[in-house]
């Protein structure tokens, strides 16, 4: 359980320590098996979903090589895929379970792979199916769900036309079809990322794509020869990035330079839509290989409504963090064809909405999506009342996460001048489900409170007590979690698990430490 004070000034930061990008090193590790020599992956995300991804593929006999520098690793491919003797387990990366689904459906060989309760939980038939239909043997539990069992064989080549928007079921079709007996078509209504297509192509498969304005058609040749090796610097997450791309947005006189991200068109549809709400925001390509990447200016401005129906598979991952730019913004926001959101690593509509009706946000859930009413800069004057001050010096300061990438900050921290302030207390059934556990019983009561973004603090305290019914939940989410410490750096918050973080920015938190005070409640 974390707690995030306010900020007191602007924020003027420059990061150059974002988490390398999480869908290029998951597939640097698959792809490099496929390679014909040694791929040399520099910046490689050392985080929960990747290692469990990199871990599968040395089981599948990538011999791995660290070089001087951490991320940095020759990978080693082997004459071909062995099977394993043990379960291949995915942990929590979907991207990883899906993926390899599609690869392994044509190698030979048994193959089981598994996960975390939050992964087993997750719809599977979506790559199961279409797999399934063009001869791979796969069985999973009733409804499609994990643990997985692949026995490869040879594919037939297919003709798919898809009607979810997902590029991991596209992923996994196309690694599919790279060993079928035929020429493959895959289709699909709504360009999907386009990571898996790109970095194939750089290794030399013969990928290609047409559009109309019905579809957007991909066809697959079979592999004849071995893939080229990768020689790649991964470069930071626009995902990642973007927490702090809202940091900035919604805190006034603030920038942030986001050094070295993924500029990928598919991938920084959500900034865009910040630069749509009004907020500064510029590009500065540096470099280009395999993808675009460069640098990303983000500067404070007044936030306006915004209406989202269009290029949602661009923005599934940042749609939590932008319903926080939506609570900062005047007018009334919406969220449209985003159903997806119900079955990412939780149903991320609910968990967005719940917190959010905690924190006394007028908000409205829809099936897919959700309607938020914006309060702009009034957000604080509204439900806020003074703060008073704080003796919190017999708690624990959080134990940071190690920073994963070869360079350090040491920036200035600038704190927000405006006064601290407390959101008056509002029921939450969903945020009390599942939070009286001993930790919470440990942490000792106080007398006359008041709640400050589900924290209660009194004058005369010396400790903070955690009101069970407004604790915000990460619903063991990573994006959940990090979308709300960045609005506590607002309106402070108390969040009750920080430790699904690591699955994709180990860092995170550390960043946010150089903006404003972070503790850990035992």
């Amino acid at each position: 359980m974390i707690t995030i004070a306010p900020v007191k000034q602007g924020l003027h930061k420059e990061i150059d320590s974002i988490a390398p990008d999480k869908s290029i090193s998951h597939r640097c590790a698959m792809f490099a098996l496929l390679a014909d020599s040694p791929s040399i992956v520099r910046n490689y995300l050392l985080a929960q979903d990747t290692l469990h991804t990199l871990e599968i593929a040395k089981k599948l006999g990538l011999k791995v090589t660290e070089l001087g520098e951490k991320g940095d690793f020759i990978f080693t491919p082997p004459s071909k895929i062995t099977e394993p003797d043990s379960v291949l387990d995915c942990g929590n990366a979907g991207t990883a379970m899906r993926l390899y689904t599609g690869l392994l459906s044509a190698q030979n060989g048994y193959f089981v792979l598994s996960g975390d309760k939050y992964l087993h939980a997750r719809p599977m038939n979506r790559v199961i199916k279409p797999l399934q239909s063009i001869g791979a043997q796969i069985y999973s539990r009733n409804g499609g769900y994990a643990p997985l069992s692949v026995v490869g064989r040879e594919l037939l080549g297919f003709n798919f036309t898809s009607e979810i928007a997902s590029a991991q079921v596209k992923s996994a079709l196309i690694l599919a079809a790279l060993f079928a007996k035929d020429s493959s078509v895959y289709s699909e209504r709504e360009h999907t990322r386009d990571h898996t297509e790109r970095m194939l192509c750089g290794m030399g498969a013969e990928i290609t794509r047409d559009s109309t304005q019905a579809l957007s058609t991909i066809h697959i040749t079979p592999l004849v020869r071995k893939l080229k090796p990768l020689d790649i610097v991964i470069p930071a997450d626009p995902s990642s990035a973007f927490f702090f791309a809202l940091a900035a947005a919604i805190t006034p006189d603030s920038s942030v330079l986001l050094k070295n991200v993924l500029l990928n068109p598919t991938r920084i549809e959500a900034f865009k839509v910040l630069e749509s709400m009004g907020a500064i925001v510029e590009y500065h390509h540096t470099e280009c290989a395999y993808e675009e990447v460069g640098d990303i200016y983000v500067q404070s401005a007044p936030l306006r409504a915004i209406a989202i129906s269009e290029n949602i598979s661009w923005l599934i991952d940042e749609l939590p963090a932008l319903a926080i730019a939506f609570c900062f913004a005047s007018g009334r926001s919406e969220v449209s064809n985003a159903k997806e959101l119900r079955v990412k690593e939780c149903d991320r509509i609910h968990a967005v909405i719940s917190n959010l009706k905690a924190l006394g946000i007028t908000c409205e859930e829809k099936d897919d999506g959700f309607i938020i009413e914006g309060l702009g800069d009034t957000l604080l004057e509204k439900t806020a009342q003074k703060s008073p001050k704080v003796d919190s010096s017999n708690m624990p300061i959080f134990a940071t996460a190690k920073n994963v990438d070869r360079h350090a900050t040491a920036h200035a921290v600038s704190r927000n001048d405006r006064e601290n302030s407390l959101c008056e207390k509002v029921d939450s059934r969903d945020n009390a489900e599942n939070l009286n556990t001993p930790q919470n019983e440990k942490i000792k009561s106080v007398f006359d409170s008041q709640l400050a973004g589900g924290r209660i603090f009194d004058e005369k305290a010396e400790i903070l007590k955690v009101d069970s019914s407004v604790v915000l939940r990460s619903f063991g989410d990573h994006r959940i979690a990090m979308s709300f410490a960045i609005m506590g750096l607002r309106l402070g918050a108390v969040i009750d698990d920080e430790e699904c973080i690591s699955v994709s920015f180990p860092n995170f938190l550390e960043i946010l430490r150089e903006m404003t005070e972070v503790r850990l409640l035992d």
